[in-house]
């Protein structure tokens, strides 16, 4: 472990009111409350972040954090996708590492977060500019599925790519390979997220249809870390009563 300063971290949740798939999804009820204040009050009882807040272009979701006593943030421009959102909000902030948070994912796991902050504490923490999370794929259909992004990684766990169809290709049956799904959560080095918002879009990114992409494509490290659990995106209103199943179960 190496010997360093205390790292200041703080979570940001981008959260659009007019969600494609699912419009306004983020203030539907989730057992008493919206589903954006879950996920904020998710992140703050992970403790582990000095401070969280809500980065949004909605009045509605700004006024639902602030009453119930959290901070949130206006964004000032539109933005083509939640890591621009966050660097405008962290811009002037000071900061080390920032925590995009799902605002769909309320059913935060704190030890999967937790593995993703210690890589920035461990023998790699120079060579990394953002992590992300990556959970085994098992089903068939599930690794072809296209709204699944895929990664690949080197020995050291660095993204090699990032993809919606399979990969590696299974040219051979019973390879021996482990396909991983990738979670949408990322921890940034405050500078490679406003190097992101500077940056233009290229041709894989723009294929794909995949973020992240555009930090391969500039030579950014991203490290992966596995983790078992894998979330609970709401996208499609039968995410949403997933959702309250589980809330339900665990109350």
């Amino acid at each position: 472990m190496s010997t360093q300063q205390p790292l200041k971290i703080i979570a940001m949740i981008p959260a659009r009111y007019a969600a494609t798939r699912f419009p306004g999804k983020l203030m539907q009820d989730l057992h008493g409350k919206t589903v954006i204040l879950r996920t904020y009050e998710a992140a703050l009882n992970t403790n582990l972040f000095d401070e969280v807040y809500v980065v949004t272009d909605s009045d509605v979701i700004f006024e639902e954090i602030i009453k119930n006593g959290g901070k949130a943030i206006m964004s000032k421009k539109e933005h083509e996708c939640g890591s621009d959102r966050i660097a405008e909000a962290v811009e002037d902030m000071d900061v080390d590492i920032v925590v995009n948070v799902q605002g769909d994912e309320p059913m935060i796991d704190t030890a999967s977060l937790g593995l993703l902050l210690d890589v920035f504490r461990g023998k790699d923490a120079d060579l990394i500019d953002l992590a992300s999370l990556k959970v085994p794929l098992v089903d068939k259909k599930d690794i072809e599925n296209p709204n699944n992004v895929k990664v690949i990684t080197n020995k050291e766990d660095f993204a090699l790519y990032f993809s919606r169809s399979p990969i590696p290709y299974p040219r051979e049956e019973n390879s021996g390979v482990t396909w991983f799904k990738h979670i949408g959560i990322y921890a940034f080095r405050k500078q490679a997220l406003l190097d992101f918002y500077r940056l233009p879009m290229l041709k894989l990114e723009a294929t794909e249809k995949i973020e992240c992409i555009r930090y391969l494509e500039y030579g950014k490290n991203i490290k992966m870390v596995e983790t078992k659990v894998k979330g609970v995106g709401i996208d499609t209103p039968e995410d949403l009563e997933e959702a309250r199943k589980l809330i339900a179960a665990e109350k």
